[in-house]
């Protein structure tokens, strides 16, 4: 199960990267913005935007299959995980600076997850429990928190 989260994680990153970078490739193309038949023939005819269509429906049906197994919590968090690849990617294709501000935000983004998903781990953990926590939204884990309390 664990191998699934990675490789999910990694394919939605990917996908969600993918819709941004082309996105800010397809926008550069379309510059002067007006809204005219011409500028909507210049914005289509890039390919570009047909990656960023592609990012958008890959991320969202990897993001659907995902949320079947997942913990919404650690689930959510990890799936910010693009804006630490775009502003790698960023950095490279568009030579973007990368400062001290984003190195910390970055760590912030990536400590959340952590502490999300040992939170998730630990819950999960202990004898008798549901799978789930009912504060990242699993609402199967609430009813059955609630039915145990009835007996």
């Amino acid at each position: 199960m664990r191998r699934f989260y990675i490789i999910g994680f990694l394919v939605l990153m990917a996908f969600d990267t993918l819709a941004q970078i082309s996105f800010k490739m397809a926008g550069d193309a379309a510059l002067p913005l007006e809204f005219s038949a011409a500028w909507l023939w210049r914005v289509f005819s890039q390919p570009w935007i047909y990656g960023a269509f592609v990012g958008y429906i890959g991320a969202f049906f990897t993001w659907m299959s995902l949320l079947k197994r997942a913990p919404i919590g650690p689930a959510f968090a990890a799936s910010h995980l693009e804006i630490i690849s775009v502003l790698v990617v960023s950095h490279y294709l568009f030579s973007e600076d990368i400062g001290w501000p984003q190195v910390v935000g970055c760590l912030f983004i990536m400590a959340g997850i952590a502490c999300l998903a040992l939170s998730e781990t630990d819950d999960s953990d202990e004898p008798g429990e549901a799978i789930g926590h009912a504060g990242a939204g699993s609402t199967s884990a609430s009813a059955a928190q609630l039915a145990e309390s009835a007996r």
